[in-house]
């Protein structure tokens, strides 16, 4: 990393090879252009931008001192014009246009450390908002000046900061080994100002995670002042997810997706699950996870690099751990999406979309909606992309693990795309496997007890049309485990392929712990009578839909005959 890459001062953090800024609010608050102009905080970020600029394309203006550029500007706001005896209106007013945009081009997000104030947490997002507003005004005042009249369209952007956090210290039982975590403070709140359009060198996942003799927490150096944690709730699991600042693309996308865990739930309490995400070093340079049987805690390192900037690493290794903790628990983990539908004839179902990335899962779901016409009243997603099966007192149902939804922008029709613009964190939206992070239910419906309805595989490879219904428990038992289907570039992987129980972040790590589980959870569906079968999406090799079209009018029907 060039040592021009990055800058930092007591109240602000800058990256400029990730993009990332930290602003820090309880080291300095600035309140006016006077403070905010004089400070060490814009004097890096004018010596960050004259340092980033190609002099053959720059203006001479640029080839100025942050100090002597800071001066420029200075004598602008108060109308002294002889500056313009070298330098020209125009000229002065691009740069500063670019130094706007550039310091905009950072993912930046303010941090106020809460410290049990009920003041501040009341607070902390009309700061924010007043250091926005204290932003914008200061550069709309040294752009209309320099181009000699006030605008006719003011557009409200996030001129300041992109989000803000509140954090603060908690009490938990750590166990011994793991004194390091003591400093590393909590995210408390967050307040984010969607739509969120970030962008990160890597735009997608590698590799399947494995396991490692070592506890990572032997590598965890980290301090307060680069490292965060975000408690979350990942299904009935509590994870401690402990980020590096310059994955603040990963850790500020994790609201939309898992439920921030409160005070009541961290103070005193100890996790299920621990990541480290960010690490220096890893073994093999790749994703692992240890098994802390002394202390009952899953523990997953990811190494610092640009492959793991994809918030996918961040996503599928929460849910690896969560899904470890699920079959040393009897629990089955499920790598599909659950939807509760109801119908305009009174019915309402519950079905199971089940299979790996790409399959057509959401496609299906996608797929209904669009040829039920006026048939369906509601949707309901329970879980959008892994959740597990239970079997308690002879019941088996179904709960989720997330509260939000990250798909791909290609696989949702515009109507949905949308109607969730206003809430979404999207993700290299511009390239090829362009995401999007959606909230999609509340925590207490996804963690509810579900019974199930339906559970069919997606079966994007075949050519055949409409749904199959299994009527050998062997045979659908075969169909899922093999976890067959043709691969369309959102991992590493390309053309067909198997993975056990169509599920590699934990069932593939713990297969002969969850093969007795699956047996029991296919027992119980025969046993009673539940639907299970395929739908065939043809996605693996016709893309107009019209097929899955097709298939979803058959599971239309026999969802509202049944």
């Amino acid at each position: 990393m060039k040592k021009s890459s990055t800058v930092e001062t007591p109240a602000l953090y800058l990256n400029h090879n990730r993009h990332i800024g930290v602003i820090n609010y309880s080291n300095e608050y600035f309140t006016d252009t006077f403070s905010l102009i004089n400070s060490p905080e814009f004097l890096a970020v004018v010596r960050l931008f004259l340092q980033s600029r190609g002099h053959n394309e720059s203006p001479e203006f640029e080839d100025l001192s942050a100090e002597e550029y800071i001066g420029i500007i200075k004598d602008v706001m108060v109308d002294q014009t002889n500056v313009f005896e070298r330098y020209s209106q125009e000229e002065i007013l691009q740069s500063v246009e670019d130094l706007y945009s550039f310091y905009r081009s950072f993912l930046r997000i303010a941090v106020v450390n809460l410290h049990g104030s009920d003041v501040v947490a009341k607070n902390f997002m009309m700061m924010d908002n007043q250091f926005n507003d204290l932003i914008i005004h200061f550069y709309r005042s040294v752009e209309e000046k320099l181009q000699g009249h006030v605008n006719q369209t003011y557009r409200q952007v996030s001129a300041g900061s992109s989000a803000c956090i509140l954090t603060q210290s908690h009490q938990w039982p750590i166990p011994a080994g793991y004194e390091a975590l003591a400093s590393i403070r909590f995210i408390d709140t967050l307040m984010l100002r969607p739509p969120m359009m970030m962008a990160t060198p890597s735009n997608k996942r590698e590799g399947v995670f494995s396991a490692v003799q070592t506890n990572p927490v032997e590598k965890f150096t980290g301090n307060s002042d680069e490292w965060f944690c975000f408690p979350a709730k990942i299904g009935e699991s509590l994870a401690y997810i402990y980020f590096h600042r310059d994955y603040f693309v990963s850790g500020i996308s994790l609201a939309n997706l898992f439920e921030v865990a409160d005070s009541k739930s961290v103070e005193g309490k100890k996790p299920d699950l621990i990541l480290f995400f960010g690490l220096a070093q890893t073994e093999g340079d790749t994703c692992h996870y240890y098994h802390d049987t002394v202390n009952d805690l899953w523990v997953g390192e990811v190494p610092y690099n640009d492959k793991t900037t994809y918030f996918g690493y961040m996503k599928k290794m929460c849910l690896t751990l969560h899904n470890l903790h699920m079959i040393e628990e009897h629990k089955l983990p499920i790598h599909g999406s659950m939807v509760k539908i109801k119908f305009t004839n009174g019915k309402t179902k519950t079905v199971v979309f089940f299979g790996d990335s790409g399959a057509g899962k959401s496609e299906s779901i996608e797929a209904l909606q669009e040829v039920a016409n006026e048939q369906i009243i509601r949707i309901e997603t329970i879980f959008d992309d892994m959740g597990s099966f239970t079997l308690e007192d002879g019941v088996l149902y179904a709960q989720g693990t997330e509260i939000g939804a990250f798909v791909r922008l290609d696989d949702l029709s515009s109507a949905v795309a949308f109607n969730n613009m206003d809430r979404g964190i999207y993700l290299n939206p511009a390239e090829k496997n362009a995401r999007v992070i959606i909230p999609a239910d509340s925590y207490e419906n996804v963690i509810a007890h579900h019974e199930i309805d339906m559970y069919v595989y997606a079966n994007n490879y075949d050519d055949e049309v409409g749904i199959h219904r299994f009527t050998d428990q062997e045979d659908a038992k075969k169909t899922f485990v093999a976890g067959k289907r043709k691969a369309l570039g959102t991992t590493d992987e390309t053309g067909m392929s198997t993975t056990f129980f169509a599920n590699p972040f934990g069932p593939v790590q713990e297969e002969a712990k969850t093969r007795p589980i699956i047996d029991d959870v296919f027992k119980y569906l025969f046993d009673h009578d539940i639907y299970v079968g395929e739908i065939y999406t043809h996605l693996g090799n016709d893309k107009s839909r019209d097929s899955l079209h097709e298939s979803a009018r058959e599971l239309l029907k026999v969802l509202m005959e049944s």
